[in-house]
């Protein structure tokens, strides 16, 4: 078996090559995917297919519909979605991506600091697992590969 895992969250920083590495290091059968990482990317998408918007807010609505089609479709083909909330960024993406996993019923581990708990009561009351770190992310991921008779 092999899970589609959908990594929802910042993409300034490099924690989901740090979860890649450490579920391949413990040879879990996963595919990650997730949103486009290269932000310069990200933000000129709808003009790179649509041509250029007369200005800064229909490049947004253009840019954020392609990003949302290709959400939409990697979310729901994903088999479980991680959302990770740190401190240091703002959260909007992650608080809809992780919306929308509970939305799609899709399983969802919430990645949050202790700081965060108050702020993120009720989606944390949402996911089925809420964690602290991606190492205890990556023990739930474990945990559902693990054998009875081991």
């Amino acid at each position: 078996m092999e899970l589609i895992v959908y990594l929802a969250g910042e993409i300034h920083s490099n924690w989901r090559q740090e979860i890649k590495e450490k579920a391949q290091a413990l040879q879990l059968p996963i595919k990650f995917v997730g949103p486009m990482e290269n932000h310069e990317r990200s933000d000129h998408i709808g003009e790179e297919i649509l041509g250029t918007q007369p200005n800064a807010i229909f490049k947004d609505e253009a840019a954020s519909k392609i990003n949302n089609l290709r959400t939409t479709v990697l979310m729901q083909k994903a088999d479980l979605v991680i959302a990770l909330f740190g401190e240091k960024y703002k959260q909007w993406n992650t608080a809809m991506d992780a919306s929308t996993a509970v939305a799609l019923n899709k399983p969802l581990i919430l990645i949050r600091p202790e700081a965060l708990h108050h702020p993120l009561k009720e989606l944390s009351n949402k996911a089925n697992v809420t964690v602290e770190t991606v190492n205890q992310a990556l023990k739930v991921l474990s945990y559902i590969f693990e054998e009875e008779n081991k």
